[in-house]
């Protein structure tokens, strides 16, 4: 799927930049085609007006050039007088051109066309003709180098794009890679997820099967009211995966959840923090807090209180033994920012960017703590919908899980 995804970015890219390159480049052409005619034009119009009305006597010669990248070119071209059935040539750069064949034939061409101005095909000539009553004088200038320049830009324009094209599907291939690659990673943690939450509803469900058979196969007395409190346990732990789950998949919709209001989260942290002393307490740790006071933000108070109790909970669970959890609540000038920080071993840096993915333990190992792995991705999911951020930071000194948020604007 990834792989048709990238191909169709490709294919898309290079459609749109070979219909802007079809359109520049036409655009241009166009533009270099008129403004050749425009000058063989001129070239025409100026050797009629130049050159000597007179036949019989010797010519004049008239500026037959034009511009071209700054230098002068000379156009051939001739004229004519018409008298009747009688023409003369009066001048041009053609030599030995009278009483000929292909005189006659471009004089047969251009006398047949009704308009003043036009084109010899065969001859690759552009015409302009001048009624002076008793006799037309025509100018003839020869088009082969106007269109060598056209062929000449055409092909460098051709050679231009065919380069740009090949540029571009390069930059095209290394640009579908980086933007399908959070569609990419979507999808693998999809399936890491669907895989993961198959994981951990399998062993609840092993639990309640058995015990409900055991329930119907057994006539003992004292054992069932066991095996119904372990349906009620594993029924509950679903439940709560359930609902974590649900509340992640309304995070990943956009879907607004929090009730927002004024609320001090020193006191809601203050009430994590006593409610979690016990809970460190019977971990064989000890749990302080510095909570500076009035630290006023615009949150859902339930929500802020779940993010402060993952953090504890994760804390007291993955700390060092015996050793000190401690959580601050600082006010900074735009910010709340509030630390939970353990001792305990280091988390490599590439475990480290992995802890907010869901069911992701540091530990690889899933029977050794309670849980799910979905705390940490909940509390990111509720951070982000405050307006907020959630980071982990490990080294050799301790843990360190900082949630920020903006401070409420009085």
């Amino acid at each position: 799927m990834i792989r048709r995804l990238r191909l169709k970015f490709v294919a898309i890219c290079m459609a749109l930049v070979s219909v802007v390159l079809a359109v520049v480049f036409s655009s241009v052409y166009m533009s270099a085609a008129r403004n050749m005619e425009s000058l063989s034009r001129q070239v025409l119009h100026r050797v009629l007006q130049e050159g000597d009305n007179h036949f019989g006597g010797a010519p004049a010669r008239p500026d037959a050039s034009i511009n071209i990248g700054g230098e002068r070119v000379l156009l051939p071209y001739f004229t004519v007088n018409v008298w009747g059935d009688t023409v003369y040539v009066t001048g041009g750069t053609y030599s030995d051109l009278e009483n000929t064949e292909a005189l006659r034939f471009i004089l047969t061409e251009c006398l047949t066309q009704d308009a003043q101005e036009g084109i010899i095909d065969t001859y690759q000539l552009r015409y302009v003709r001048q009624d002076n009553g008793l006799y037309q004088k025509i100018a003839f200038v020869d088009m082969s180098m106007e269109m060598a320049m056209l062929r000449r830009l055409m092909g460098a324009y051709l050679l231009i794009a065919l380069g740009s094209l090949l540029v571009l599907l390069g930059a095209a291939l290394a640009l579908s890679r980086w933007a399908t690659a959070p569609v990419e990673r979507a999808w693998r943690q999809q399936r890491q997820f669907l895989s993961d939450a198959s994981h951990e509803l399998k062993t609840p469900l092993t639990v309640i099967l058995s015990n409900a058979e055991l329930l119907e196969a057994s006539s003992l007395t004292d054992k069932p009211a066991r095996w119904a409190d372990n349906i009620h346990s594993e029924a509950q732990r679903m439940k709560s995966l359930v609902e974590e789950m649900l509340t992640l998949a309304r995070a990943d919709n956009a879907v607004q959840t929090a009730v927002l209001s004024e609320m001090s989260l020193s006191t809601a942290a203050e009430d994590c923090a006593l409610a979690f002393e016990p809970v460190a307490f019977e971990a064989g740790k000890t749990l302080e807090y510095h909570i500076a006071e009035d630290v006023e933000v615009l949150g859902d108070r339930d929500k802020l209180r779940q993010v402060v109790s993952v953090l504890l909970d994760n804390a007291i669970k993955y700390g060092a033994a015996a050793g000190t959890i401690f959580l601050t609540l600082q006010k900074t000038d735009r910010q709340a920012r509030l630390t939970v920080s353990n001792p305990g071993d280091p988390i490599p840096p590439e475990q480290l960017r992995h802890l907010f993915e869901r069911f992701y333990r540091a530990d690889a190992s899933r029977g050794e703590q309670s849980g799910f792995g979905l705390g940490l991705p909940i509390a990111a999911a509720i951070a982000a919908e405050h307006k907020g951020t959630l980071k982990a930071e490990s080294d050799a000194v301790s843990t360190r899980f900082i949630f920020t948020m903006p401070l409420l604007k009085k």
